[in-house]
């Protein structure tokens, strides 16, 4: 099974600016679907039921956006599927009203400065917690190539900050935050949390940030590498590869393989070429250290998990999905394309308010 969270931005389709009204997007959609507060009071999150149909989830994403968004109109607001706040003052942020994040602002300080971001989650089942942690290991190599797939946060407050996906970057500077280390044993993670806790780095189990983790509340493992997708179609592509990743790696784990243990330094690299470059520069092939076309990295993921995809009856709609995605670029590519067809970053927010419900 497969559960899905999404968070979008709140803005004023008047100014185009985000603004701290969530709570009132919250109030209006209060019994139509399942949306939860985020940790500013820019930002709101939907929850799709669990579904191993692909289709379904579609489905389900659909209309969780044209309900939020019907939610958002009825308080002459709209919301946004971007990574990060194209226009607004966001720095510091209003945090919504809840004890821990305001416990977060004294440990993390200055880190809560651009914490208004926007991804995409994906729940995926698993065995057990030990399980879990030995795909993150199986995970670490692809997950650069999920994020230049995924990029969507080009502009952040007023400005081009000349990244594909500036959300990974921001985010990246968190202490328990980006790809996962590599453990060579349950008995290593549980050891690292430890200190991590020993250290203040952990609130708790739920301020483990890694991109793919255990989730702390769910027999799952958690991947929240990408930036929220603007097009319903490129979640679903994200989801069909993510869920075929874990399945992929289940099986190699059920052989005793415990993953390629990749350098954290060189998968740091990896990270910051697709953040930049997204889809239109080189990757970084962890395996081999070769620079390589991020489009062929897509290509290589793709042939990694055909497998899984086939046994799930998924391969068809992920291949039509990756290609669709390939041609007509990411969302970061998209919205630099309406910076440049409308002169203004108001133009960017209008195409963002109109192609998050299309």
């Amino acid at each position: 099974m497969i559960g899905i969270e999404e968070e979008y931005l709140v803005v004023d389709p008047r100014t185009r600016h985000v603004v701290p009204r969530a709570a009132e997007l919250l109030a209006a959609a209060t019994g139509v679907l399942d949306v939860e507060q985020e940790v500013t009071r820019f930002q709101i999150e939907a929850r799709t039921a669990p579904s191993a149909d692909l289709n379904e989830l579609g489905a389900r994403l659909r209309l969780a956006r044209k309900e939020v968004a019907g939610a958002a109109h009825s308080r002459g607001l709209a919301v946004v599927a971007s990574g990060m706040p194209v226009l607004g003052d966001v720095m510091r942020p209003p945090l919504s009203d809840d004890v821990r994040y305001e416990q977060g602002r004294v440990i993390y300080r200055a880190l809560q400065d651009e914490i208004c971001i926007c991804a995409l989650h994906v729940h995926v089942d698993v065995p057990d917690e030990e399980q879990a942690v030995y795909v993150g290991n199986h995970l670490r190599p692809w997950l650069p190539t999920l994020v230049a797939l995924a990029a969507n946060s080009p502009f952040f407050a007023g400005r081009d900050t000349g990244y594909a996906s500036w959300r990974v970057i921001s985010w990246s500077r968190w202490p328990v935050a980006g790809a996962p280390p590599y453990f060579p044993s349950y008995a290593d993670y549980q050891g690292a949390l430890r200190a991590l806790t020993e250290s203040g780095a952990l609130m708790d189990a739920k301020t483990v940030y890694w991109d793919a983790r255990p989730s702390p509340r769910l027999p799952t493992v958690e991947v929240r590498v990408a930036d929220v997708p603007l097009d319903v179609g490129d979640s679903l592509t994200l989801i069909g590869l993510v869920r075929a990743l874990v399945v992929t790696a289940l099986a190699d784990v059920a052989r005793g393989d415990r993953g390629l243990p990749v350098p954290a330094e060189v998968l740091r690299a990896a990270y910051w070429r697709a953040a930049r470059d997204g889809l239109a520069g080189d990757g970084l092939d962890v395996r081999e250290g070769i620079r390589t076309p991020a489009p062929a990295m897509a290509r290589r993921l793709l042939h990694h998990v055909r497998e899984a995809l086939a046994e799930a009856g998924d391969l068809g709609f992920v291949e039509e999905g990756l290609d669709r995605l390939l041609g007509r670029g990411s969302g970061a590519m998209r919205q630099r394309r309406a910076h440049a067809r409308h002169g203004h970053l108001a133009g960017v927010v209008d195409d963002l308010i109109e192609a998050t419900v299309a």
